[in-house]
């Protein structure tokens, strides 16, 4: 341990050394961790600042926003020995690793989905990094491989991030993503030969790949300019078509908005190839709409929408009907019917009316109209014919959730998984003409028995009196009053819906007589559009105040304590965690804000993060400012007593760029008053989550559970 640390004051110094060309020797802050001082690395301060409406506003660490800097990654590389100096001081960690690691490896089966009547399927033996693509004529048939995605790179860290087909089965179009980040490339198979052509679209973010004959549709931001691929504004989203077995160069401009370059783009093609679906954007929710009939040679946009102020999602069509998703006056959403030759709002129907529960999606497959609704943050599945009349309601094991429902306009079957907390995906084939569903694959874990635990969904009471719904999942037989090691996790944002899902990486936690807890929280779309804005830009605060009523309740309702309960979240629950945190130091004992949004004064110039106004405004109106610099947590690192804190980000996240957490642990390791510790886990070749190998995943999960029962002074039993 001795030399490992000797290791770290020697990078420590170095770091220092580079630092200090830029300013006088600072003090280096000793804080005592558990069983040894951590000594943070000092770095540098900058005098700049901004004056926001006649207020002014020290940025001391914008010199991290620069990632290709130097000095930048001198940091990254001190701070990561530190951290992981720190972590390897864990006695159980490795063991804990490996109990993930087996509980990792069993047999995962995607729901089966049907291109030119083949039915094509993802497996994952276990431990793979990326799973692997097959295809059977019948389902039982032996499988043939497609394309194996742990074959793109040695580490795994090359993923396949989206796929379309053809609609005669020969062409594969794939996405692949590198270091998970948010740039992909699309390139071809030719599935007769299982050989990629020499096709190779760049620069594509935010797309999918949808075929009309012999070519598909796609959008792509221009080429970035010097080293600003990972984290510069992206503008100018704009959609081409691309012929197969011609370059990029010669793709055909189909749309391009020259006058608003904060806007994004797509298109997509109806089933039957009749009709182009295009959608713009300038934030996450709300979208124009515009359609191009394909066969009527005019080549004119018939723009239905011209506002953002509702989402409009075509699901589909037969003949000249279009199926619309819409909350446009429905904050539960409804199903809309427009007849392509009457276009006009007068005309469109409710074919699936609103009602008490949100309708979260509908699917076009068989002639029916598979709804799926949320009741209380779980599933319910109803089927309806094309003239909205009832036909069943499917029943599930407990509550859970549904994934999507796949399956064509003419098929007989449709397939579709369910999850719980409990139980990982077990895939359905339901059979359209009675209605009947069998299990398709269900997968098993090793040394795992979901009827030993329970879920139960509780309800607590916000600061304004809002109630708001929490799950719990524990052993059955867990006693209240007995310390339970909890953990807390939410989102709160963008009309995201936390639903109940499988995760390994909570087992221990359970398994060691834990609570694992999710929040359903304002800003979120559980409730509908309604629930959703209640927790957007100057009623953000609502959001952080249902988290802390939540782990409020916790300690209150005697599940856990403060010195047992961890808060978790990522990306927006990211800066959930760094709100609370710096609002409520004293809230619990340990916290892990994941790939946040930490400044919340310049979030709005980078990459993508223009599109996040619509949730948080930007501090480019005086009344965003005011609201904002109130919470935002890079700005809000006061002096005090903080929970033992790991921040977690990656160097590929161009999503939401490292920067944010870089200068958020800045600011909070100078702020650390406690005994507690302040890191920050950098992960390498990495991104905002998307296609994060297995072995990556194994890693993170097992450094978070073991940092966290570390300083809840627990030594877990590890199975």
């Amino acid at each position: 341990m001795l030399k490992g640390l000797g290791l770290l004051l020697l990078m420590i110094l170095l770091y220092q050394f580079i630092a200090c060309k830029k300013s006088p020797a600072k003090e280096i802050i000793n804080v005592s961790a558990i069983d040894t001082a951590i000594i943070y690395p000092v770095t540098r301060k900058d005098t700049i600042s901004d004056n926001y409406f006649g207020t002014n506003i020290p940025d001391p660490y914008r010199w991290l926003e620069d990632d290709h800097s130097e000095e930048t990654k001198a940091w990254v590389t001190v701070q990561n020995k530190l951290t992981f100096s720190y972590l390897d001081r864990i006695p159980f960690r490795k063991d804990l690793r490996n109990r993930i690691e087996k509980l990792f490896n069993y047999e995962k089966c995607s729901t089966p989905f049907k291109e030119a009547g083949k039915y094509y399927y993802f497996k994952n033996n276990g431990l793979q990094n990326q799973d692997v693509l097959f295809v059977k004529s019948q389902l039982k048939d032996s499988a043939r491989l497609v394309i194996d995605p742990n074959t793109f790179s040695k580490d795994g860290t090359t993923s396949l991030s989206g796929y379309s087909f053809s609609k005669d089965g020969k062409y594969m179009a794939f996405l692949t993503s590198e270091g998970g980040s948010d740039w992909n490339k699309i390139m071809l198979r030719d599935l007769s030969t299982n050989k990629d052509l020499n096709d190779t679209i760049r620069w594509v973010k935010f797309s999918g790949a949808s075929w009309k004959k012999n070519g598909f549709y796609y959008s792509r931001f221009p080429e970035p300019k010097g080293t600003g691929e990972l984290s510069a504004k992206n503008e100018f989203h704009t959609v081409y078509y691309h012929q197969v077995g011609t370059p990029q160069s010669q793709d055909q401009l189909i749309y391009k908005d020259a006058k608003n370059p904060l806007r994004n783009a797509s298109a997509s093609v109806t089933e039957d190839e009749r009709f182009l679906i295009l959608g713009t954007s300038e934030s996450t929710s709300g979208n124009a709409l515009a359609i191009k009939d394909l066969n009527s040679g005019k080549g004119e946009w018939n723009w239905l929408v011209k506002t953002f102020e509702s989402d409009y999602n075509v699901i589909g069509n037969s003949g000249d009907s279009i199926f619309i998703h819409t909350n446009k006056n429905s904050p539960n959403w409804k199903l809309l019917l427009v007849d392509i030759k009457k276009p006009q709002v007068e005309n469109w129907v409710d074919l699936i009316p609103e009602g008490s529960d949100v309708l979260q999606s509908v699917s076009l497959i068989g002639g029916k109209l598979i709804a799926t609704y949320m009741h209380n943050a779980s599933n319910v599945v109803k089927l309806f014919d094309l003239q909205g009349k009832p036909l069943k309601t499917l029943d599930f094991p407990e509550l859970g959730t549904v994934g999507g429902f796949t399956g064509k306009h003419h098929d007989s079957e449709a397939f579709y998984s369910f999850s719980s907390f409990l139980r990982p995906n077990t895939i359905y084939r339901l059979d359209l003409n009675d209605y009947k569903s069998e299990v398709f694959f269900t997968p098993k874990i090793e040394g795992y028995n979901p009827d030993l635990y329970t879920t139960e969904q509780v309800w607590y009471t916000s600061k304004d009196g809002t109630k708001v719904p929490m799950f719990l999942t524990h052993k059955k037989d867990l006693p209240k009053g007995k310390q339970a090691p909890t953990l807390l996790y939410a989102y709160g944002g963008f009309d995201v819906s936390i639903m109940p899902s499988f995760a390994v990486s909570r087992l221990p936690i359970i398994e060691n007589n834990g609570i694992y807890a999710v929040a359903n929280l304002r800003g979120g779309g559980e409730f509908g559009k309604d629930w959703h804005m209640a927790g957007t830009k100057e009623r953000k605060q609502n959001v952080f105040d249902d988290f802390a009523a939540a782990a409020d309740y916790l300690v209150n309702e005697k599940y856990t304590d403060r010195d047992h309960l961890a808060i978790q979240g990522g990306s927006n629950g990211g800066l959930l965690i760094g709100a609370t945190i710096t609002e409520r130091p004293d809230i619990c004992k340990v916290a892990f804000p994941a790939v946040g949004v930490l400044d919340m004064l310049r979030y709005h110039k980078f990459t993508i993060g223009w599109a996040w106004a619509s949730d948080y405004g930007t501090s480019d109106t005086k009344e965003g400012f005011e609201y904002l610099i109130k919470y935002s947590p890079v700005h809000n690192a006061r002096k005090a007593a903080y929970p033992a804190t790991m921040i977690t980000t990656a160097d590929h996240d161009d999503r939401v760029v490292p920067a944010h957490s870089f200068k958020f642990a800045s600011a909070m390791q100078i702020a650390q008053q406690g005994n507690n510790p302040m890191l920050i886990r950098i992960d390498v070749s990495a991104g905002h989550g998307a296609g994060k190998p297995t072995s990556k995943r194994i890693d993170e999960a097992a450094d978070v559970l073991s940092f966290m029962f570390f300083n809840m002074g627990i030594d877990p039993i590890v199975k």
